[in-house]
This record gives structure tokens, sequence and C-alpha cells, in this order.
């Protein structure tokens, strides 16, 4: 006979849910309304923070995050609040100093986090015992999290030894993430009994709906010993989100399991959500429905509809299964990586490149030469040979834990950022996003705070002011106002142009019938295009990064020149030919489209 054993919930309505599905664009003013009703409802935890929220609240929202935080702490006192935490990422791309981390933690703790869902993208775990131990301190629930992932090394036996050293580490509990959804139900039924058979902790299950298993996954994990499940409110489930609260407490209602949480409460409150989603509307996309696939390409939802924008930018979304097909090939030639931040973006933005360029490896990425390095740790299974020999040549592996190369940096932060921070977080906002942070603090300072709009532009404002060669500019439509900035323009056909537009953060498109129609005086909306082997343009769509010559410097074929991102990805764009530097169009900040002239190399 089954033995009771009511099953806990943490629901991912405040955090993954939305970062799910629209973009992580849910603002905190229609969070707090709901507040009062999430409280009620007795989840064993709200997931509220971290992840993307960061990042979106000052690149977009305009929101202070730790504000947004202080301000969910009083709105939910009887709720555990929940953050994930990447590791010695923290909630940025690139490793900290353990002094980062320590402190990182301990104002998330002082400001309302309870549980520290803690986790490594390669699952090497030397890279989350500084955050776990930095948890233990504050007296927080630190939980250990196992990447799920599919391949020839990754195995339940493996699962099992990760898990165990994390519990020698201290974790309270362990957590299975399937971010990309590809769990299958008797493959978690396995994985779940294996961990409860050695490890004695309580094991949480978050898998996401994007092959429309994860219920099923959700219920065969209780079978076999699960504590806890994450779910989402039903307004904001399903499709690359999570099951749905209300469908999985029916679900478990009057068996062993019973949740015993309130149906009647709980719809009320997906009623609130249904009606706050509509706002969001434009943020919404076709790569985060159901999808089946995923079990093929391993994609994470957020992922696909990333790589979506960047090939929608340069009129290469036809392209988009020629990249999904790619990046499988990708993962297996950096020894099978998860697939979650900052792999995905790492092994996604590679395979973008290998697919538009027609040739594979032709431009290798800053982030996967540091990967192939050892700079994000061990990789899980044996990486390409030849490719890392192309990518580092003779320079040294590093074996070490990354971070143990990387002197304290919080001292220097401070001085850095000044007095533009008022607070020891502003300085961690900073340290997270150094140019994004800056910009924000100055913002705030000066009062020039203005959060992205959630209305669709009037495209033909938006073409005059482009024709005229505005870059950047606002317009106001019936009251309301808009930020636009022209990215560049490129050609579709003979007599045709687009130019590339970002409303408020979300890249458009305008197609011209005719040449004449834009103005082109090789200013930074419309450089000149590339003509000859002395010019330097980019593959990719996305900022200038830093310009590493000035003109009159002599220069030598595969020289990097200019370093660009793209996709939060960082790439050297080389010369093809040796000359001097004639002629420079862009400056740090700038942002660039496919075909420009960016430098110009001549003969000495």
């Amino acid at each position: 006979m089954t033995e009771n054993k009511k099953i806990e919930i943490t629901d991912l309505i405040l955090r993954d849910a939305h970062q799910s599905l629209i973009a992580t664009r849910m603002r905190t003013e229609d969070m707090l309304p709901i507040c009062e009703k999430l409280d009620q409802v007795g989840y064993w935890s709200l997931e509220v923070w971290g992840g993307a929220t960061f990042d979106a609240c000052v690149r977009f929202l305009k929101e202070d995050p730790w504000e947004r935080l202080r301000q969910l702490r009083a709105a939910l006192p009887n709720t555990r609040l929940q953050m994930l935490l990447r590791g010695q990422n923290l909630l940025g791309y690139r490793h900290y100093a353990d002094d980062v981390v320590k402190a990182f933690v301990e104002k998330s703790a002082d400001n309302g986090i309870d549980v520290f869902r803690i986790f490594d993208a390669l699952n090497d775990i030397r890279n989350i015992e500084t955050a776990m131990k930095a948890v233990k301190q504050t007296g927080k629930h630190a939980q250990g999290t196992l990447c799920y992932t599919t391949s020839p090394v990754h195995t339940p036996t493996l699962f099992v030894e990760q898990a165990l050293r994390m519990r020698d580490m201290g974790a309270d509990s362990i957590a299975i993430k399937d971010m990309a959804g590809l769990l299958t139900p008797f493959a978690t039924y396995d994985l779940v009994k294996a961990l409860k058979s050695k490890v004695d902790l309580p094991i949480v299950l978050h898998s996401h709906a994007t092959a429309g298993l994860a219920e099923m996954c959700q219920l065969k994990a209780v079978e076999a010993g699960a504590d806890r499940i994450d779910t989402a409110i039903s307004a904001f489930a399903s499709g690359t989100s999570h099951p749905a609260t209300e469908a999985q407490v029916a679900a478990l209602k009057d068996s062993p399991f019973d949740t015993q949480l309130d149906l009647s409460l709980l719809a009320e409150i997906s009623d609130y959500f249904r009606e706050i989603r509509k706002k969001y509307h434009q943020f919404e996309s076709e790569f985060t429905r159901e999808d089946v696939s995923v079990q093929i390409n391993q994609v994470p939802g957020g992922m696909m509809s990333n790589l979506a924008n960047q090939l929608k930018e340069q009129n290469a979304l036809d392209k988009i299964q020629e990249v999904f097909a790619e990046i499988p090939r990708v993962r297996k030639d950096l020894g099978y990586p998860p697939l979650v931040t900052p792999t995905s973006q790492i092994v996604g933005t590679q395979a973008v490149y290998n697919v538009l360029s027609g040739k594979r490896y032709q431009t290798i990425t800053n982030e996967v030469k540091r990967y192939l390095q050892g700079g994000y740790g061990a990789a899980p299974g044996e990486v390409n040979i030849e490719l890392q020999k192309q990518a580092i040549g003779n320079e040294p592996v590093e074996h070490n834990r990354p971070a143990d190369a990387i002197k304290p940096e919080l001292a220097k932060l401070r001085n850095d950022i000044g007095d533009l921070a008022n607070t020891e977080e502003d300085v961690l906002t900073f340290a997270m996003f150094p140019d994004l942070g800056r910009e924000f603090l100055q913002q705030r300072l000066d009062g020039t705070l203005k959060p992205e709009t959630l209305r669709p532009i009037d495209s033909n404002q938006a073409s005059k002011l482009a024709k005229a060669g505005a870059s950047e500019f606002k317009i106001t439509v019936h009251g309301e106002t808009y930020d636009i900035a022209v990215t560049g323009i490129g050609e579709n056909g003979a007599d045709k142009r687009k130019i590339y537009l970002s409303l408020d953060g979300m890249p458009e498109e305008i197609v011209f019938e005719s040449l004449n129609e834009l103005t082109g005086d090789g200013n930074s909306v419309a450089r000149q295009r590339v003509s000859s082997p002395g010019h330097v343009a980019t593959a990719m769509p996305g900022n200038v990064v830093d310009v590493l010559v000035k003109e009159g410097d002599k220069v030598s074929a595969g020289q990097a020149v200019l370093v660009a991102e793209a996709m939060k990805m960082e790439t050297e764009i080389n010369t093809k030919v040796d000359g001097v530097v004639k002629a420079i169009y862009v400056a740090k900040g700038d942002r660039i489209t496919p075909g420009e002239l960016l430098i110009e190399i001549a003969d000495e």
C-alpha cells in the first residue's frame, strides 16, 4: 500500500513562467496586487528572483531588481521566496571572484531570499561550492541542482555521484533541472528512484513542458518518491513554461500525494494573471509553443526565441531549422554541455555562425575559445581535439576551478562605480552588468529612467524618421511614447531595402520598395556596404564591444580588429588582408548589422 505523502509545490509564476513565455517582461506593478492571495495558498515556496529577471529589470523595465525583491518580501510575509543562482556566474555571464559571490548571496538573503537554487551549466560541482557555503553561512536553504540532459556521458549513475557531492557540501535538497523538457516519464522514474536510494535529501523536479511530457514526468517522479514539484499558474503554463499548478493539484487530489492546496483560490489567481498576460502580447513568440522536436534538437524554448530573433534581424529566419540541426553537432564537439545559460548561448551562437557563414567554425566566438580552454570548468565529455587546437592554438588548457584564477574584485568594483552606487546592492548590480549597470545607475541619478512601452509602434512615423537619417529617437502616438533605434540597413533584392529597428529592445523590420526611399550618407544608420577584401564586416547583427585598432595601424591577415557582441556572446572580427587601417566607421556601443563596412584596410 502506498504511504501517504503530501507533495509540496513551488510555483514559478513570478519568475520562470513569464521568463519562458514573455521574455521576462512582467513588471513588479503587475505582481504586487495578487501577492496577498498568493501568500494564502500554502506553497512550499514561490520562485520570484534570479535567472534573467535581474537582467530584464535593469535592461528593459528600468526597475531596481533589489527593490523588486524587497517589495515582494513585504507582500509575501508567509511564503518562502526562492531564487535561481548560476553558481560562480551568479546572475551574469562570466565567473566572478569568490568575494563577489559571497557578497551577492549575503545581500540576496538580507533582502528576502529564503531558498537558493544553485546550479552550474556544466554540472562542474566545483563551480557551486562557494555559493553553497555562502548560503549555509546565512542560515538559508541551499538547494543543489542537477542540470538534466541526455548524452553518452550523462547517466543516472553520474547524476547520483554529483548529488552526493552536493550533499557533502551541505545541500538541504536536490533539484533536477530539466530546462529543455528532455525528460521522459520512465527516465524520470528511474532517475528519481536512483537519487532517493542513495541521497537522503528532499528531491525536487523542475521540468519544462516544452515536449508535452512534463505532467507525466512529474507524476512518475511522485510515484518514485519525489518530494516537491515545480508548477506555474495555468495562465502562464504549458509550452516552454511548466505544468499548470491547478492541473497537478487536481491530478493529485484525494490520492496519497494530495497537495492540500485550494483549487478555487488557485483559479482566482489564474484569472488575474490571464488578464495581465494580455498586456504583454508583443513579447509572445511562436517558438514558445509545445513542440516535441526538443527531444531531437535539445533546444530550450527561451533559446529558440532568441535564435529566431537573431535570424530575423538579418533576413535569415528560413535557416532556423538548419541552426537547430547544427546545435547538437556543436554540442557534441564541445563535450556535451547541458544547454542552459550560459552554455545554451555559447552553443547556439556558434551554431548560427556555422550556418550563416557556410563553413563550420570559420568564425569561433570568444566564449567557445574560453570554454575550450577550461574557462567555464570541465566539459562533461571529450571535446573535439581538432576544434580545440583551431580555437586556442598552443595555449594551455586550464584544469583548475576557473574562479581560482580570479583575484578578489569587490573593492575594485566599488571604486569603479564610485558615487553612482548608494548601497552595496548597487555595487553588485554594476558587477553583474558593468556597462548596463552604470547606465542604469546614472539614469536613476539623473531621473531619466524610462521603461520600455507595451504597445506596438506606428511604423509610418518610424519609417519617416529613419529616412531622415535618425538612428535613435522617441515618437509619441496617442499620448504613448516609444523608444526607437534604427539599428542598420540591409538589402532585400535589387529594388528593395530593409531597415532594422529595435522597438524597446525588441527587433522589428520595415521593407521599402525602392532604394531611393532611404538616404545613405555613410552615417551610423546607412553605412557603406562591403565591396572589397580589405573591408571588415560582421556575420551577425550585434553591438560593438571594443575597437582594437586605430587609423594608421599596420595589421596582418587574421588579426582581430574589432570585438562584437551578439546574443550576449562576444566574437573577435578579423581582417582578411595585410595592410594599414585606413578608416574606422564604428565606435564602442554602436549597433552593427551584416554586410556593413566597419573598418577599411588599405594596402601599405
